[in-house]
């Protein structure tokens, strides 16, 4: 029999003694040189201790909770036969009686079982699947999966993680904040069970959510996921006279839509005026001139045309973010918003840098009528690659719209009116349109989006340039 090797604990520095806080391998482990044995701990940080050699664990000389110096023995080590590879799950070569469980790679931190795959994210269920099948799924996950052991609200950023460097590495892979990991071992000490639990219970969670996101208003599970505190739930009833409607399919839908957008995009909104003095007396002029014709120029027409004009000019504001990779569209249909008794919807306006004015205001009257008729097929709402949200029928000053992903900006126009401007000399009565473009951060800069509203604005004020 080939005769074992003794690990020891090296050079550790000023400290005379540490305390074990973490053992990651058992007897029958195959390990690789440098591999960690322990974890220790002193008064001042953490640190792993590593394998002088690659071999067999045979015997383990330390357990949890022991005080070790330098030259303290770790373990027993047999050394690999002749050909064995050191790699995970490479036989041990021991007796049938020692755990021949395969051990972790190198790199990895080793648990005191073996470690279960990372999970991963569940899919929402398919639209067909049906509510009794949900439902019994989500309280099979609940039966079988802790809840998550998240730390309050108000602890968070207070307490401050406490855990090995072994199980931070851990979470890192897995993804996990540890600051939302609440710890069970000695003085709350973060453990990788601990870690696991929480992954396993947020799994739990997203797969007892109803398909199709958390509810638009807030239910009482809505903030889990950003470990927010519960919707408050509130008998409205014991105040007063109540009636409750249920939610149309519509605003479910787009409730539903905005929700992720607003959560998952940053949004900026840039704020600008445009001086449409001019543009909106040639737009009554038209109107007189074709008034016969059944078209009514509107100021959305315009819009579109010097919105597509813009995009054109700075074309990252026509793109999708798809992973690391920004896709630029070589067509322009632009969508915008209609007011319909169900709630809000997004017609598209397809190739609109082909059409007219005229062309343009015929199209939005017809889309916006069969969107109040509910009439709207699926090829009518797809394929937008910017959207307009005006409001100028109505009123308002300046809002942030939402965007409407995957675009990646969005321009809201508020209701026209006559302002003061000092013209070099003197203060002139000019009819000013209030703008707001919104606008996903991560893919346009806040310049980028002050040139382009300000181009819009200067394509408004005279609209000979759109044409050029």
């Amino acid at each position: 029999m080939s005769q074992l090797v003794e690990v020891k604990v090296p050079d550790i520095g000023d400290f005379d003694t540490v305390e074990v806080i973490e053992v990651l391998v058992k007897p029958g482990d195959t390990i690789r040189a440098e591999q960690s044995l322990i974890t220790v701990e002193s008064d001042k940080a953490s640190m792993e201790i590593p394998s002088s050699a690659a071999g067999v664990v045979s015997e383990m000389r330390v357990k949890l909770g022991d005080k070790v110096s330098e030259g303290t023995l770790v373990l027993l080590l047999a050394p690999l036969a002749q050909g064995q590879d050191a790699a995970p799950g490479a036989s041990a070569g021991a007796p049938a009686a020692v755990d021949a469980t395969p051990s972790r790679p190198a790199d990895a931190p080793m648990p005191a079982a073996a470690a279960p795959e990372p999970p991963a994210v569940p899919e929402p269920p398919p639209a067909s699947a049906s509510v009794a099948t949900s439902a019994a799924g989500a309280a099979t996950a609940a039966r079988h999966v802790p809840p998550v052991p998240a730390l309050a609200p108000d602890e968070v950023n207070v307490v401050k993680p406490h855990a090995s460097p072994s199980v931070r590495k851990f979470a890192r892979e897995l993804g996990v904040d540890l600051v939302r990991v609440r710890g069970t071992g000695p003085k709350l000490r973060i453990t990788q069970d601990d870690v696991r639990d929480y992954v396993k219970g947020a799994v739990a969670q997203a797969i007892a959510a109803p398909a199709g996101g958390q509810p638009a208003s807030g239910g009482a599970d809505a903030g889990a996921a950003l470990g927010l505190i519960p919707w408050p739930k509130v008998d409205f009833a014991k105040f007063g006279p109540i009636e409750s409607k249920p939610l149309s399919r519509i605003r479910k839908l787009s409730g539903a839509n905005l929700h992720r957008n607003w959560v998952m995009i940053p949004h900026v909104t840039n704020h600008e005026e445009a001086d449409i003095t001019e543009l909106e007396a040639l737009r009554v002029q038209l109107n007189r001139e074709i008034e016969k014709s059944g078209v009514k120029l509107t100021m959305l027409a315009f819009l579109i045309r010097a919105c597509v004009a813009a995009l054109q000019k700075f074309p990252e504001f026509n793109a999708s973010l798809e992973g690391d990779a920004l896709v630029y569209k070589r067509y322009w249909h632009i969508g915008f918003a209609a007011d319909t008794p169900n709630g809000l919807v997004v017609p598209v306006i397809r190739d609109a840098d082909r059409k007219g004015v005229v062309q343009l205001a015929r199209e939005t009257a017809e889309l916006a009528a069969k969107a109040r008729d509910g009439k709207l097929s699926p090829s009518d709402i797809q394929g937008g690659t910017f959207s307009i949200s005006s409001l100028g029928g109505i009123g308002g000053t300046g809002f942030s719209p939402i965007i409407n992903a995957p675009e990646v900006a969005i321009l809201g126009v508020s209701r026209s009116a006559t302002k003061p401007v000092w013209d070099g000399k003197q203060f002139q009565p000019r009819l000013m349109l209030p703008m707001s473009l919104s606008y996903d951060h991560r893919v346009i800069d806040g310049a980028a989006a002050a040139r382009f509203n300000a181009f819009v604005a200067q394509l408004l004020a005279d609209f000979r340039r759109a044409i050029l």
